[in-house]
Formats: structure tokens, sequence, C-alpha cells
């Protein structure tokens, strides 16, 4: 699909329009990307931040970007793993849907998400991929906003798992693999 790609990178440098924290829900910083999101954007963010009052998980709230390249950012506690049997696929599903929903409604046009729950919340990568993978392919058949999805990985192997989760369920020939 041409509106959804895969990279390794840092998301506190992306020029999307939007990009996502996988935050935690005081939406007050933490540690991997929602710490680097908030360092990178300034105090500015953590001020606005503390006015949204939290977020629960799976749910999504919008801010201003401040000193980061992108204009907003979409933040969203993700669920800690805790076996798989505590309904975490569905709260991760859900933090997807909030974003682009959330991004679909301020008439944002991209969006770069990184692997949420899978750093300290130790959400195995390969089922957050296959989840994560599902909510982005199944909004975006259905919703013109956002135009393009990025799935912004903090390392090498973990955009490999991400390709071969899509490549193995929605590349339709060998030419739309990524």
């Amino acid at each position: 699909m041409d509106r959804f790609s895969i990279l390794v990178g840092d998301i506190t440098k992306s020029g999307a329009e939007a990009i996502v924290n996988a935050a935690n829900t005081t939406l007050l910083g933490g540690s991997g990307v929602d710490g680097a999101i908030h360092r990178a954007a300034g105090p500015e963010l953590l001020a606005e931040c503390r006015t949204l009052g939290g977020c629960e998980t799976g749910q999504a709230r919008l801010t201003g970007g401040y000193r980061l390249p992108a204009k907003y950012v979409l933040h969203t506690p993700g669920p800690v793993w805790r076996g798989g049997g505590a309904g975490e696929a569905a709260l991760l599903a859900s933090c997807y849907r909030s974003c682009l929903l959330l991004a679909e409604a301020h008439g944002i046009e991209t969006v770069d998400f990184p692997s949420i729950s899978t750093g300290v919340y130790g959400y195995p990568m390969a089922q957050a991929a296959a989840v994560a993978l599902k909510a982005i392919m199944d909004f975006l058949r259905e919703h013109e906003l956002p135009r393009r999805v990025r799935m912004v990985c903090h390392s090498p192997e973990a955009a490999e798992i991400y390709r071969q989760t899509y490549n193995m369920w929605y590349a339709e020939d060998k030419d739309g693999r990524l």
C-alpha cells in the first residue's frame, strides 16, 4: 500500500505532521520514546500535557509539537504486557485506532508511529507488530486521512519484524513487499 511504510529512525526528528508518543497515563513524560519526545519538544509540551488531566490506556490526546519538527503529538498510553490474557491486544489496537481517528478529525495528513508498548511495557515485538499493522491497515482501507502513515522503528531488528509481518499479511505480491 502506497500510504504505509516502515523505516528505522528517530521519531523526534520526523517531518510528519504528527508523531505518536507511546505515553503513560499521566502524559507527563517517562522513559523510552515518551521521555525522548518530551525532551525534544521542550517544557511547553509538559505544560500543555498538565492541562489534559491524563489519558486512559487505549485512548489518545492531541497536543502541539513545540520544538519538534512535527506540528502535533498524538499521545496514547499503551497496555502493559501481562501475558496476553488481560485484553492487551484490544487495548493496543485501540491505541492505533484512537490516534488515527484523532488525526483524521484534525485533518492531519501524515502520522508517524513508534512501536507502542514494546519498550518498558514489555509487549512482545512480533505480537505487537501483528496488532499494530492490522489496526493501521484496516483503518487506511476505510479512511482517506491520514494520507500517509509510517512505522518508525528504533532498530533494524524491530523494523525487520514489522516488515516480515506486513509482507506475510498485507503484501499482495512480490512488488508489494516492504
